[in-house]
């Protein structure tokens, strides 16, 4: 049983300030139901969580593997499962998503070695960078950059709190696990 100092809000607990968000993205999946301890947060949170999640210049497959490799160098579960699910709805293959968690061929290799920069020299390296901007456009770069920011605090915020993964992802990785 976790002993979190902030465990996800029920709909009882949920700031009035917030009343607006409870029935979109903020209160759909745990992740956001513990940030809710912090509604101001919460509240600035969703435009950039617009364009990192939806309006990505990286495209949503691109950003599916940009964000599995940063919750598996995170080690965060939550963000793991969450994302294999969501992967898995956009079509990408089990085989390519496990490829992820190793070091995958073409294009899906170039961005995981960026995530695994960010995480190891704390930026791209020029020649990565080139490469990168050639293959996906400079703004998909940046958007990558971006995106690795915005799940790392996530992740933070995940593993601090011991969020639970919610029970739809956590039912369909015991069905059918990666």
């Amino acid at each position: 049983m976790s002993r979190s100092a902030c465990p996800p809000l029920t709909d009882a607990e949920w700031p009035d300030s917030l009343g607006d968000l409870r029935d979109g993205f903020a209160g759909q999946l745990n992740v956001y139901r513990t940030m809710a301890h912090h509604p101001a947060l919460v509240r600035a949170w969703g435009p950039l969580r617009q364009h990192v999640v939806k309006d990505t210049a990286l495209g949503l497959e691109r950003s599916e593997v940009v964000i599995l490799r940063t919750g598996l160098r995170l080690g965060s579960a939550y963000e793991w499962a969450h994302h294999v699910s969501r992967a898995r709805k956009l079509g990408l293959s089990d085989n390519r998503i496990r490829a992820i968690a190793g070091m995958p061929e073409g294009e899906d290799g170039l961005i995981v070695r960026a995530v695994d920069a960010l995480f190891d020299q704390h930026m791209i390296p020029p020649e990565l960078e080139a490469e990168l901007a050639a293959t996906i456009g400079r703004a998909a770069v940046f958007d990558l950059i971006a995106t690795v920011g915005f799940y790392f605090v996530l992740g933070g915020v995940l593993k601090t709190y011991e969020t639970p993964i919610d029970a739809a992802i956590a039912d369909e990785l015991d069905r059918d696990p990666i």
